[in-house]
Order: structure tokens, then sequence, then C-alpha cells
């Protein structure tokens, strides 16, 4: 089944709420889940749409026998720019209003019949990597540029409170915020416009009390007081994108990013300034949810040479059981015991070259690159894992740091379907570009979508492609879906826009 325990609980609250349409309606939240989330399970309430980050959907009309007929229903435009296009992340649907977060820093409420604007919430901060929003409680949180969050109430985007949570100067804030329990989770990341992996800067998760944004509770992502023996050169860890959560178990579930400097430096190459695995980066961390405090911990790229962050974590359906798959830019995906972090399979996506290399002698083409691998979120649905890779390889020195960018390009990327009870791949087909769209199941169908601007609806059981739409312009966002409704963000057209398509009435 798509839906796990927790989330099929929420869905028989969602089922007695009242008023839908209404972002705040009255109902008793379960277990910290707020009201919105409750109320609105069957739209797209939350990142990945539930706590376990399924990215999946059996609620939507949208399906194979139908996908060819979405037409635009809409476009709300996004005008302004950040570090790439103007939209990274996933919009929100919660009752009949879209929310959303471009890469401007402004925030975006939208009706979901129309795509009229509600209110929009101006910044118009430059950021580097992706942001978003999280609703509940009555309010909108979103990141402030790249310095911390910000609460606004849902109804008119009034600010109510703003909270940083850098602990340098140079750090950042790159993440969708997520919300349980009367918080707000996000973290903080060693880049910003300020600095990219300044010694001594490193990742810290933060947990803020929704009313009033201040700090509950902490995690730094760095085990080592003095950043693995050098902090005037070494930084790393933090989180991109919004972690799973187990209402149940009351853990949630973190991706920890790379370690830095990587490849090396001209005194220090190869890595050679941070010897040892560099704990906790390219690790999952299991957290208490109350505490903040550490359950497990496994790392999956130990003292990582060629930026292998890892990003994305779904608790996964087997048969009944739950198991934790995790991924990300070192293109593997690795199924973990949810109780232990004990590793069950490891399965390699998309194209490997000399990534399992200890140490460079010169120049050299590194598959997946900086920028490759599984790089936007992955889905599951019914024991399955659908990945989107980027065959994108950079070349890389010994003696040099290497930070933005891949050959976008340069190869097709693949969309693979796992199965999750052993990391068997069942199929696994070539999209021409490079995919940037994630993946997301709705029905019978995977939906992707390629920086180049192409939507693919995948037949779910082959991957055979069932339909393409040619959006208008280039695509690094990830879709929402709900009803008849796929919500998509075209960060890269001309203007970035919001774009609903929508199946047309019955005949």
């Amino acid at each position: 089944m798509v839906a796990t325990r927790a989330e099929l609980l929420v869905a028989v609250l969602a089922a007695l709420a009242v008023a839908c349409s209404d972002v705040t309606p009255t109902v008793t939240p379960l277990d910290g889940i707020p009201p919105e989330v409750a109320a609105n399970a069957r739209d797209w309430p939350l990142p990945g749409r539930d706590y376990s980050n399924t990215r999946a959907t059996t609620d939507s009309t949208i399906d194979a026998s139908n996908v060819a007929r979405l037409e635009v229903a809409w476009s709300h435009p996004m005008p302004g720019s950040g570090a790439y296009g103007n939209a990274a992340t996933t919009p929100l649907i919660l009752g009949d209003t879209v929310y959303i977060q471009d890469l401007s820093s402004n925030v975006h409420a939208v009706d979901r019949s129309t795509g009229e604007l509600r209110w929009k919430h101006e910044q118009s901060q430059f950021v580097i990597g992706p942001n978003g929003v999280a609703v509940g409680w009555g309010k909108v949180f979103a990141l402030e540029g790249v310095t911390g969050l910000i609460a606004l109430d849902a109804r008119t985007g009034r600010e109510i409170w703003r909270r940083s949570i850098l602990q340098t100067s140079t750090g950042g804030v790159d993440i969708q915020p997520t919300v349980f329990g009367d918080r707000v989770f996000a973290s903080s990341v060693p880049i910003s416009l300020r600095g990219i992996y300044t010694g001594g800067d490193g990742g810290v998760l933060h947990a803020l009390d929704a009313d009033s944004g201040d700090v509950d509770w902490t995690f730094d992502t760095i085990d080592s007081e003095d950043f693995w023996g050098n902090p005037d050169v070494n930084s790393g860890g933090g989180s991109w994108a919004p972690p799973a959560l187990s209402p149940e178990r009351g853990k949630i579930y973190w991706a920890v990013a790379n370690p830095a400097p990587f490849v090396g430096t001209a005194e220090f190459p190869n890595g050679t300034s941070r010897p040892g695995p560099n704990l906790y980066t390219n690790s999952v961390l299991t957290l208490e949810i109350g505490s903040g405090e550490l359950d497990w911990y496994h790392q999956v790229t130990p003292h990582d040479l060629f930026d292998r962050d890892l990003l994305f974590n779904m608790i996964v359906d087997v048969g009944g059981r739950e198991i934790l798959v995790t991924t990300g830019k070192a293109g593997v995906v690795v199924g973990l015991d949810i109780e232990t972090g004990r590793p069950l399979w490891r399965t390699e996506v998309g194209i490997h070259r000399n990534d399992d290399l200890e140490q460079l002698d010169g120049p050299t083409a590194v598959w997946p690159g900086t920028f490759g691998g599984v790089l936007t979120p992955p889905s599951t649905a019914d024991g399955m894992v659908y990945v989107a890779t980027l065959n994108a390889p950079t070349t890389l020195y010994p003696n040099r740091t290497s930070y933005i960018g891949s050959d976008l390009g340069t190869a097709d990327g693949q969309v693979v379907a796992i199965d999750a009870r052993d990391g068997s791949i069942l199929w696994d087909v070539k999209v021409a570009g490079d995919p940037l769209g994630a993946t997301t199941v709705v029905n019978d169908v995977v939906l992707t979508a390629t920086f180049q601007g192409t939507i693919y609806a995948l037949d779910r059981k082959t991957g055979a492609t069932i339909h393409t739409i040619t959006a208008p312009g280039n695509i690094n966002g990830w879709p929402a879906v709900a009803g008849d409704l796929l919500v998509w963000p075209i960060g890269l057209a001309t203007p970035p826009s919001l774009v609903g398509y929508r199946l047309p009435p019955s005949p």
C-alpha cells in the first residue's frame, strides 16, 4: 500500500474534517500532526506529500488512461531569479490554496482553481539552494533568504516571527522546512552568498517552536569539535532536503550532506586535511523528535572526496514491514532496517566511472559528478522505489576544490524502479536530458521532468513512456498533485511560473 499506518490514521481524520477548503479547520491533530495537514491529507500538504516522503498519491483522478488529456488550466507568474532559475521546490496544496516559495525568497499563496494570487510576501533575497514552505497551526513557514525562517499568517501573509539559525556569518539555510509536534524543522549548511565551505562552517539541524520561533533543540552534524583536526580548512554537513518522520515511533530521519574541502587543496590534496570517515557527513541520522537525541546513524560514503551528499530519506512499506530508504548524489540507493540502521541492500543507479577511487593522480572525469546521481526527490509506492538519476560528469583535480557544477547535457538521464524487498531493479529507462524534476507516483503513472523542459509520464509497471508534455521553460523543480490537478514549478521560463495542468471535464 502507498500509505503507512500513520498516514491511514491521518486520512481518517481528513474524512472527519469539515470545510476542507479552509486551511485551518477545526480538527484534533493526531500525535502532533497540524490540523491543516490532517484535514487535507488527500491533497499535498507536506513536501513529500506525507511524513514518509512517499511522493505518491492514489487520491488523484489522473492515471495512465487519461494523463495525455492534461491541459494547462492556469499559469501563475513568479518573476525573479535565484542561482538556478526561480523555483526549486515542491508546492503545497491544502484545500483551495497552493503555496510556494520562489528562489527570490518570495512566498506566494495561489487560488487552486484559477491560479490567481491571493497574497504574496515579498523578500526579494537571492538564495543558492532549494527552499520552500510548510503549513501548520494557521501559519506558513518559509526561509528568510539564507539566514533563517519566517512564520506568516496563512490567510493574509502577514509576518508573525522570524528567526536566524546560523552559527557563523558565512553559513546558510537551503531547505524546505517541515512541521510536526508544534515544531518546524530545518537545517543550516556551510554554503551562502557570503562563503562556500568556509573552514569551521558546519551544518546544524534545528527544531523551532512553531508558535514563537524559539529553538527547542539542535543537533550538530559534525561529530568533531575540531572539524576532524583542521577547523581552519574543513567544513561540511547539514541537510538540504526535508526529513522523513515517523509519528508512531517518535523518530525523525535526516540525510546529511558532504564534507569539504573536496577533492582537496594545494596544501592538502585528496582530502588529507580531514582524515577518517568524517562523521556524520553522508549519513542517515535518526533522532528522537522530542529531544533531538541520536538513536542510530548509518554512513553511506565515508571520507567522501567527490561531493556525495546524502539527500533523501523515505519510509517504505514492504509487505507490512517498514524500512528506511536513503539516496543522494553518490548514485546509490540503500535500504536500511528502520529500527537499527542495519544495511539491507545497496543498489547503484546511473553511470559510475572513477567514483570508487580513493585518490586522484591528476585531472579525472568522475561519474556521477558534483551535480549528478540522485539530485532530486525519489518516490515510493507498493514496495517499489522510483529514482531519477543524472548522468552528469565532473572533471576533478586532487589539489583543487570543485564546488559548483557538472557537465549537464553530456548523457541522457535514467529513471529506475527498484524493488525495496531486496534492492533488485525492475526496470531502468533513459530519458532524453537531465531529469531534475524528481519522481512522483500518481496511481499507475510515474512522473518526472528534464531540465530541458520535457515532462514525462511513465508506466509504473514497465517504465514505458505513456505521454510527454513540453513545458514553457526549463525545469529544476518538482510537482504536487491533488484531485485532477498537477502543479509544476517551471523555474527557468520567461517568466518563471507555477503551472497548473488539469484534466478537462468529461464529455
